[in-house]
Protein backbone atom coordinates (compact mmCIF):
# COMPACT_ATOMS: atom_id res chain seq x y z
CA UNK A 1 0.00 0.00 0.00
CA UNK A 2 1.66 3.25 -1.22
CA UNK A 3 1.16 5.47 2.30
CA UNK A 4 1.97 8.18 0.13
CA UNK A 5 -0.92 8.85 -1.27
CA UNK A 6 -4.40 10.83 0.21
CA UNK A 7 -6.11 7.88 -0.30
CA UNK A 8 -4.86 5.35 0.64
CA UNK A 9 -7.19 4.27 3.45
CA UNK A 10 -9.34 3.01 0.23
CA UNK A 11 -10.89 -0.11 0.09
CA UNK A 12 -11.30 -2.03 -2.58
CA UNK A 13 -15.37 -2.28 -3.45
CA UNK A 14 -16.46 -5.70 -4.25
CA UNK A 15 -17.52 -6.08 -7.60
CA UNK A 16 -20.98 -5.41 -8.89
CA UNK A 17 -23.03 -9.04 -8.11
CA UNK A 18 -24.82 -8.80 -11.72
CA UNK A 19 -21.59 -6.96 -13.54
CA UNK A 20 -19.34 -8.98 -11.82
CA UNK A 21 -20.60 -12.28 -13.59
CA UNK A 22 -19.62 -10.88 -17.04
CA UNK A 23 -15.81 -10.25 -15.31
CA UNK A 24 -15.79 -13.81 -14.48
CA UNK A 25 -17.16 -15.18 -17.45
CA UNK A 26 -14.85 -12.85 -19.71
CA UNK A 27 -11.63 -14.40 -17.65
CA UNK A 28 -12.72 -18.19 -18.48
CA UNK A 29 -11.01 -19.69 -21.16
CA UNK A 30 -13.41 -22.78 -21.77
CA UNK A 31 -14.65 -23.50 -25.09
CA UNK A 32 -17.76 -24.50 -23.64
CA UNK A 33 -18.33 -21.34 -21.02
CA UNK A 34 -22.20 -20.09 -20.88
CA UNK A 35 -22.95 -16.43 -19.56
CA UNK A 36 -26.45 -16.25 -18.35
CA UNK A 37 -25.58 -13.59 -16.10
CA UNK A 38 -26.39 -10.26 -17.98
CA UNK A 39 -30.01 -8.84 -18.92
CA UNK A 40 -28.87 -8.53 -22.50
CA UNK A 41 -30.75 -9.74 -25.36
CA UNK A 42 -28.58 -12.36 -27.51
CA UNK A 43 -29.30 -14.17 -31.28
CA UNK A 44 -29.73 -17.87 -31.57
CA UNK A 45 -25.91 -17.38 -32.13
CA UNK A 46 -25.26 -16.01 -29.28
CA UNK A 47 -24.20 -12.61 -30.83
CA UNK A 48 -26.01 -8.95 -29.34
CA UNK A 49 -28.54 -7.89 -31.70
CA UNK A 50 -29.22 -4.56 -33.21
CA UNK A 51 -32.53 -3.84 -34.22
CA UNK A 52 -32.97 -3.38 -38.10
CA UNK A 53 -35.20 -0.84 -37.70
CA UNK A 54 -32.72 1.21 -34.78
CA UNK A 55 -29.85 1.31 -37.81
CA UNK A 56 -32.35 2.39 -40.48
CA UNK A 57 -33.26 5.41 -38.02
CA UNK A 58 -29.87 5.84 -37.32
CA UNK A 59 -29.12 5.71 -40.99
CA UNK A 60 -31.82 8.67 -41.29
CA UNK A 61 -30.36 10.63 -38.45
CA UNK A 62 -26.79 10.25 -39.98
CA UNK A 63 -28.03 11.89 -43.71
CA UNK A 64 -30.22 14.74 -42.37
CA UNK A 65 -27.33 17.32 -42.94
CA UNK A 66 -29.93 20.14 -40.85
CA UNK A 67 -29.36 18.08 -37.70
CA UNK A 68 -26.75 19.88 -35.26
CA UNK A 69 -25.34 18.84 -31.55
CA UNK A 70 -26.79 21.64 -29.48
CA UNK A 71 -27.56 20.72 -25.76
CA UNK A 72 -31.09 19.61 -25.19
CA UNK A 73 -33.05 21.24 -22.68
CA UNK A 74 -32.87 20.14 -18.77
CA UNK A 75 -36.32 17.68 -19.40
CA UNK A 76 -34.60 16.36 -23.12
CA UNK A 77 -36.33 16.12 -26.49
CA UNK A 78 -39.83 17.30 -26.38
CA UNK A 79 -40.94 14.94 -28.66
CA UNK A 80 -39.33 12.05 -27.22
CA UNK A 81 -40.78 12.61 -23.94
CA UNK A 82 -44.32 13.14 -25.89
CA UNK A 83 -44.11 9.39 -27.45
CA UNK A 84 -42.77 7.75 -24.44
CA UNK A 85 -45.89 8.77 -22.36
CA UNK A 86 -48.23 7.48 -25.10
CA UNK A 87 -46.02 4.33 -25.73
CA UNK A 88 -46.56 3.60 -21.42
CA UNK A 89 -49.80 5.22 -20.89
CA UNK A 90 -52.07 4.87 -24.44
CA UNK A 91 -52.64 7.30 -26.94
CA UNK A 92 -55.97 7.68 -25.95
CA UNK A 93 -55.02 8.40 -21.82
CA UNK A 94 -57.08 10.95 -20.32
CA UNK A 95 -54.08 11.71 -17.79
CA UNK A 96 -52.00 13.10 -21.43
CA UNK A 97 -55.58 14.83 -23.07
CA UNK A 98 -55.30 16.56 -19.98
CA UNK A 99 -52.04 17.36 -19.27
CA UNK A 100 -51.64 16.43 -16.51
CA UNK A 101 -48.48 13.84 -16.77
CA UNK A 102 -45.13 15.78 -16.77
CA UNK A 103 -42.41 13.47 -18.67
CA UNK A 104 -38.69 13.93 -18.80
CA UNK A 105 -35.75 12.31 -20.51
CA UNK A 106 -33.55 10.48 -18.36
CA UNK A 107 -30.29 7.77 -18.33
CA UNK A 108 -32.06 4.98 -18.92
CA UNK A 109 -34.18 3.17 -16.30
CA UNK A 110 -31.29 3.53 -13.68
CA UNK A 111 -31.35 6.98 -14.60
CA UNK A 112 -35.28 7.38 -14.15
CA UNK A 113 -35.72 5.85 -10.98
CA UNK A 114 -32.93 8.21 -9.80
CA UNK A 115 -34.41 11.32 -10.97
CA UNK A 116 -37.77 10.39 -9.30
CA UNK A 117 -36.59 8.97 -6.36
CA UNK A 118 -34.33 11.95 -5.45
CA UNK A 119 -37.61 14.40 -6.55
CA UNK A 120 -39.76 12.70 -4.22
CA UNK A 121 -37.03 12.72 -1.28
CA UNK A 122 -37.56 16.38 -1.35
CA UNK A 123 -41.06 17.07 -2.15
CA UNK A 124 -43.11 13.80 -0.90
CA UNK A 125 -44.03 13.72 2.33
CA UNK A 126 -43.63 10.18 3.07
CA UNK A 127 -40.17 9.07 2.86
CA UNK A 128 -40.62 5.34 2.49
CA UNK A 129 -40.38 3.45 -0.27
CA UNK A 130 -41.27 -0.53 -0.07
CA UNK A 131 -39.67 -2.38 -2.69
CA UNK A 132 -40.73 -6.58 -3.66
CA UNK A 133 -38.45 -9.01 -2.06
CA UNK A 134 -36.10 -10.32 -3.98
CA UNK A 135 -36.20 -7.03 -6.73
CA UNK A 136 -33.07 -5.99 -8.81
CA UNK A 137 -29.73 -5.25 -6.94
CA UNK A 138 -29.50 -1.84 -7.62
CA UNK A 139 -33.03 -0.65 -6.54
CA UNK A 140 -31.90 -0.74 -2.88
CA UNK A 141 -28.99 1.61 -3.69
CA UNK A 142 -31.05 3.69 -5.88
CA UNK A 143 -33.62 4.60 -3.44
CA UNK A 144 -31.27 4.67 0.16
CA UNK A 145 -28.73 7.00 -1.75
CA UNK A 146 -31.08 9.40 -3.18
CA UNK A 147 -32.26 9.68 0.82
CA UNK A 148 -35.48 7.52 0.68
CA UNK A 149 -35.66 4.78 3.53
CA UNK A 150 -35.86 0.93 1.68
CA UNK A 151 -37.98 -1.15 3.02
CA UNK A 152 -39.21 -4.81 1.66
CA UNK A 153 -42.98 -6.21 0.94
CA UNK A 154 -43.36 -10.08 0.20
CA UNK A 155 -43.49 -11.14 -3.38
CA UNK A 156 -41.63 -14.26 -4.48
CA UNK A 157 -42.98 -17.87 -2.91
CA UNK A 158 -39.81 -20.12 -3.10
CA UNK A 159 -41.96 -22.94 -2.60
CA UNK A 160 -44.60 -22.47 -5.27
CA UNK A 161 -41.55 -20.78 -7.19
CA UNK A 162 -44.72 -18.44 -7.83
CA UNK A 163 -45.84 -15.04 -6.13
CA UNK A 164 -47.00 -14.75 -2.56
CA UNK A 165 -49.63 -13.11 -3.40
CA UNK A 166 -51.21 -13.00 0.43
CA UNK A 167 -47.78 -11.78 1.92
CA UNK A 168 -47.80 -8.82 -0.60
CA UNK A 169 -51.68 -8.04 0.20
CA UNK A 170 -50.42 -8.44 4.26
CA UNK A 171 -47.17 -6.41 3.65
CA UNK A 172 -48.59 -3.50 1.75
CA UNK A 173 -51.61 -3.58 3.71
CA UNK A 174 -49.55 -2.56 7.00
CA UNK A 175 -47.47 0.11 5.35
CA UNK A 176 -47.90 3.37 6.45
CA UNK A 177 -50.42 5.21 4.51
CA UNK A 178 -48.48 7.09 1.99
CA UNK A 179 -45.84 5.10 1.49
CA UNK A 180 -44.90 4.81 -1.88
CA UNK A 181 -44.44 1.91 -3.08
CA UNK A 182 -42.42 0.62 -6.05
CA UNK A 183 -43.88 -1.72 -8.86
CA UNK A 184 -42.47 -3.97 -11.76
CA UNK A 185 -44.68 -3.32 -14.77
CA UNK A 186 -44.54 -6.61 -16.16
CA UNK A 187 -41.70 -9.41 -16.11
CA UNK A 188 -40.46 -9.02 -12.91
CA UNK A 189 -36.42 -9.05 -12.51
CA UNK A 190 -35.02 -11.55 -11.00
CA UNK A 191 -38.27 -13.76 -10.90
CA UNK A 192 -40.02 -13.57 -13.96
CA UNK A 193 -43.12 -13.69 -11.54
CA UNK A 194 -46.05 -11.41 -12.59
CA UNK A 195 -49.40 -11.05 -11.23
CA UNK A 196 -52.61 -11.82 -13.20
CA UNK A 197 -54.56 -8.74 -14.18
CA UNK A 198 -57.19 -9.95 -11.41
CA UNK A 199 -54.47 -9.94 -9.02
CA UNK A 200 -53.33 -6.67 -10.16
CA UNK A 201 -56.50 -5.30 -9.44
CA UNK A 202 -56.70 -6.07 -5.99
CA UNK A 203 -53.07 -4.53 -5.37
CA UNK A 204 -54.92 -1.29 -7.54
CA UNK A 205 -57.85 -1.12 -4.94
CA UNK A 206 -55.68 -1.90 -1.59
CA UNK A 207 -53.14 0.45 -2.48
CA UNK A 208 -55.44 3.52 -3.48
CA UNK A 209 -57.92 3.05 -0.13
CA UNK A 210 -54.04 3.18 1.85
CA UNK A 211 -53.03 6.29 -0.28
CA UNK A 212 -50.08 4.27 -1.48
CA UNK A 213 -48.02 5.83 -4.08
CA UNK A 214 -46.89 3.44 -6.93
CA UNK A 215 -43.66 3.98 -8.38
CA UNK A 216 -43.61 1.69 -11.69
CA UNK A 217 -40.37 0.63 -12.83
CA UNK A 218 -41.17 -0.56 -16.54
CA UNK A 219 -38.10 -1.79 -18.38
CA UNK A 220 -39.73 -4.71 -20.30
CA UNK A 221 -42.70 -3.32 -22.01
CA UNK A 222 -43.62 -5.24 -25.11
CA UNK A 223 -40.25 -7.56 -24.38
CA UNK A 224 -42.44 -9.83 -22.17
CA UNK A 225 -45.32 -10.67 -24.14
CA UNK A 226 -44.66 -9.33 -27.34
CA UNK A 227 -47.43 -6.79 -27.24
CA UNK A 228 -46.72 -3.30 -26.17
CA UNK A 229 -50.42 -2.34 -24.84
CA UNK A 230 -50.53 -6.09 -22.12
CA UNK A 231 -47.34 -5.40 -21.05
CA UNK A 232 -48.12 -1.64 -19.77
CA UNK A 233 -51.72 -2.79 -18.60
CA UNK A 234 -50.62 -2.75 -14.86
CA UNK A 235 -49.50 1.08 -15.24
CA UNK A 236 -52.92 2.02 -17.49
CA UNK A 237 -55.16 0.48 -14.68
CA UNK A 238 -53.88 2.88 -12.32
CA UNK A 239 -53.72 5.73 -14.15
CA UNK A 240 -57.50 4.84 -15.18
CA UNK A 241 -58.52 5.57 -11.51
CA UNK A 242 -57.41 9.11 -12.01
CA UNK A 243 -54.73 8.41 -9.49
CA UNK A 244 -51.02 9.72 -9.05
CA UNK A 245 -48.11 7.78 -10.04
CA UNK A 246 -44.71 7.69 -11.56
CA UNK A 247 -43.55 5.50 -13.86
CA UNK A 248 -39.40 4.90 -15.29
CA UNK A 249 -39.28 3.72 -18.84
CA UNK A 250 -36.17 2.11 -20.44
CA UNK A 251 -35.91 1.33 -24.13
CA UNK A 252 -32.29 -0.96 -23.33
CA UNK A 253 -34.53 -4.15 -23.72
CA UNK A 254 -37.26 -2.96 -25.98
CA UNK A 255 -35.18 -1.56 -28.99
CA UNK A 256 -32.31 -2.62 -28.13
CA UNK A 257 -30.39 0.82 -27.07
CA UNK A 258 -28.73 -0.61 -24.07
CA UNK A 259 -25.56 1.65 -24.13
CA UNK A 260 -27.53 4.76 -25.45
CA UNK A 261 -28.76 5.32 -22.09
CA UNK A 262 -32.58 6.20 -22.97
CA UNK A 263 -35.26 6.45 -20.30
CA UNK A 264 -37.80 8.06 -19.34
CA UNK A 265 -39.69 9.67 -16.13
CA UNK A 266 -43.22 10.22 -15.81
CA UNK A 267 -45.45 11.18 -13.15
CA UNK A 268 -49.30 11.38 -13.35
CA UNK A 269 -50.55 14.29 -11.30
CA UNK A 270 -54.42 15.41 -10.45
CA UNK A 271 -54.20 18.41 -12.49
CA UNK A 272 -52.23 20.55 -15.16
CA UNK A 273 -51.10 22.85 -12.49
CA UNK A 274 -49.95 20.19 -10.54
CA UNK A 275 -47.79 18.53 -13.16
CA UNK A 276 -46.27 22.16 -14.49
CA UNK A 277 -44.99 22.70 -10.69
CA UNK A 278 -43.75 19.05 -10.20
CA UNK A 279 -42.06 19.58 -13.65
CA UNK A 280 -40.36 22.76 -12.43
CA UNK A 281 -38.86 21.22 -9.50
CA UNK A 282 -37.84 17.82 -11.34
CA UNK A 283 -35.91 20.22 -13.99
CA UNK A 284 -34.12 21.60 -10.04
CA UNK A 285 -32.94 17.45 -9.70
CA UNK A 286 -31.27 17.51 -12.91
CA UNK A 287 -29.69 20.13 -13.46
CA UNK A 288 -26.77 19.59 -10.77
CA UNK A 289 -26.97 16.06 -11.61
CA UNK A 290 -26.10 16.30 -15.71
CA UNK A 291 -27.43 19.08 -17.06
CA UNK A 292 -29.17 17.74 -19.87
CA UNK A 293 -29.52 13.94 -21.62
CA UNK A 294 -27.83 13.16 -24.55
CA UNK A 295 -29.67 13.82 -27.82
CA UNK A 296 -29.04 10.78 -29.95
CA UNK A 297 -30.72 7.64 -28.74
CA UNK A 298 -33.46 9.85 -27.71
CA UNK A 299 -33.64 10.50 -31.53
CA UNK A 300 -34.01 7.08 -32.71
CA UNK A 301 -36.42 6.40 -30.36
CA UNK A 302 -38.78 9.12 -31.35
CA UNK A 303 -37.60 8.47 -35.05
CA UNK A 304 -39.17 5.23 -35.23
CA UNK A 305 -42.42 5.79 -32.67
CA UNK A 306 -43.53 9.16 -34.67
CA UNK A 307 -43.29 6.87 -38.25
CA UNK A 308 -46.07 3.91 -38.45
CA UNK A 309 -44.30 2.27 -40.97
CA UNK A 310 -41.02 2.24 -38.55
CA UNK A 311 -43.16 1.64 -35.53
CA UNK A 312 -45.37 -1.53 -37.11
CA UNK A 313 -41.43 -2.61 -38.61
CA UNK A 314 -40.62 -1.94 -34.47
CA UNK A 315 -43.44 -4.19 -33.43
CA UNK A 316 -42.27 -7.28 -35.44
CA UNK A 317 -38.88 -7.11 -34.84
CA UNK A 318 -39.68 -6.76 -30.59
CA UNK A 319 -42.35 -9.83 -31.01
CA UNK A 320 -39.51 -11.68 -32.18
CA UNK A 321 -37.17 -11.01 -29.51
CA UNK A 322 -39.85 -11.99 -27.06
CA UNK A 323 -40.83 -14.76 -29.09
CA UNK A 324 -37.61 -16.36 -29.52
CA UNK A 325 -37.26 -16.15 -25.30
CA UNK A 326 -40.51 -17.78 -24.65
CA UNK A 327 -39.38 -20.93 -27.36
CA UNK A 328 -36.23 -20.76 -25.10
CA UNK A 329 -38.53 -21.33 -22.19
CA UNK A 330 -40.28 -24.53 -23.27
CA UNK A 331 -36.90 -25.90 -24.75
CA UNK A 332 -35.43 -26.02 -21.33
CA UNK A 333 -37.91 -27.19 -19.67
CA UNK A 334 -39.01 -30.02 -22.44
CA UNK A 335 -35.05 -30.93 -21.90
CA UNK A 336 -35.40 -31.38 -18.62
CA UNK A 337 -38.28 -33.28 -18.59
CA UNK A 338 -36.92 -35.57 -20.90
CA UNK A 339 -33.48 -36.01 -18.63
CA UNK A 340 -35.60 -36.79 -15.97
CA UNK A 341 -34.39 -33.98 -13.58
CA UNK A 342 -35.58 -34.07 -10.05
CA UNK A 343 -38.36 -31.49 -9.03
CA UNK A 344 -41.00 -29.64 -11.08
CA UNK A 345 -39.86 -27.28 -13.70
CA UNK A 346 -42.86 -26.12 -14.64
CA UNK A 347 -42.15 -22.43 -12.96
CA UNK A 348 -39.75 -22.50 -16.23
CA UNK A 349 -42.48 -21.76 -18.73
CA UNK A 350 -44.96 -19.75 -16.24
CA UNK A 351 -42.52 -17.11 -15.41
CA UNK A 352 -42.14 -14.37 -18.21
CA UNK A 353 -39.76 -11.93 -19.82
CA UNK A 354 -35.40 -12.03 -19.76
CA UNK A 355 -35.22 -13.81 -16.90
CA UNK A 356 -35.92 -17.44 -14.63
CA UNK A 357 -35.43 -17.51 -11.45
CA UNK A 358 -34.11 -21.17 -11.24
CA UNK A 359 -34.67 -21.82 -7.79
CA UNK A 360 -31.19 -23.18 -7.53
CA UNK A 361 -29.39 -22.05 -4.51
CA UNK A 362 -26.00 -20.63 -4.15
CA UNK A 363 -24.00 -24.07 -3.83
CA UNK A 364 -25.33 -25.65 -6.94
CA UNK A 365 -24.54 -22.29 -8.59
CA UNK A 366 -21.50 -22.18 -7.96
CA UNK A 367 -21.22 -25.98 -9.00
CA UNK A 368 -22.14 -25.60 -12.27
CA UNK A 369 -20.13 -22.82 -13.02
CA UNK A 370 -16.99 -24.52 -11.45
CA UNK A 371 -17.75 -28.15 -13.30
CA UNK A 372 -19.47 -26.95 -16.52
CA UNK A 373 -18.66 -22.86 -17.19
CA UNK A 374 -22.20 -21.80 -17.19
CA UNK A 375 -22.08 -18.07 -15.63
CA UNK A 376 -25.53 -16.28 -13.63
CA UNK A 377 -25.86 -14.85 -10.23
CA UNK A 378 -25.86 -16.85 -6.92
CA UNK A 379 -29.59 -16.04 -6.48
CA UNK A 380 -29.85 -18.62 -9.27
CA UNK A 381 -31.32 -16.13 -11.97
CA UNK A 382 -30.45 -17.18 -15.49
CA UNK A 383 -31.04 -14.64 -18.55
CA UNK A 384 -33.41 -16.80 -20.91
CA UNK A 385 -31.90 -14.63 -23.99
CA UNK A 386 -28.53 -16.02 -23.17
CA UNK A 387 -29.63 -19.33 -24.14
CA UNK A 388 -29.74 -20.86 -27.57
CA UNK A 389 -30.70 -24.60 -29.14
CA UNK A 390 -27.59 -24.90 -28.88
CA UNK A 391 -26.36 -24.76 -25.47
CA UNK A 392 -29.90 -25.86 -23.99
CA UNK A 393 -28.17 -29.60 -23.56
CA UNK A 394 -25.20 -28.27 -21.71
CA UNK A 395 -27.43 -26.04 -19.58
CA UNK A 396 -29.58 -29.38 -18.65
CA UNK A 397 -26.69 -31.49 -18.00
CA UNK A 398 -25.51 -28.92 -15.73
CA UNK A 399 -29.00 -28.28 -13.66
CA UNK A 400 -29.13 -32.26 -13.64
CA UNK A 401 -25.80 -32.41 -11.93
CA UNK A 402 -26.08 -29.63 -9.60
CA UNK A 403 -29.53 -30.84 -8.62
CA UNK A 404 -29.06 -34.67 -8.02
CA UNK A 405 -25.11 -33.99 -6.71
CA UNK A 406 -25.16 -30.64 -4.43
CA UNK A 407 -28.13 -30.32 -1.70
Amino acid sequence: MDSSSVFANIVRAPEDAILGVTVAYNKDSSPDKLNLGVGAYRTEEGKPLVLKVVRRAEQMLVNDNSRVKEYLPIVGLADFNKLSAKLIFGADSPAIQENRVTTVQCLSGTGSLRVGAEFLARHYHQLTIYIPNPTWGNHTKIFGLAGLSVKAYRYYDPATRGLDFQGLLEDLGAAPSGSIVLLHACAHNPTGVDPTIEQWEQIRQLMRSKGLLPFFDSAYQGFASGNLDADAGSVRMFVADGGECLAAQSYAKNMGLYGERVGALSIVCKTADVASRVESQVKLVIRPMYSNPPIHGASIVATILKDRDMYNEWTVELKAMADRIISMRQQLFDSLSARGTPGDWSHIIKQIGMFTFTGLNTKQVAFMTKEYHIYMTSDGRISMAGLSSRTVPHLTEAIHAAVTRVG
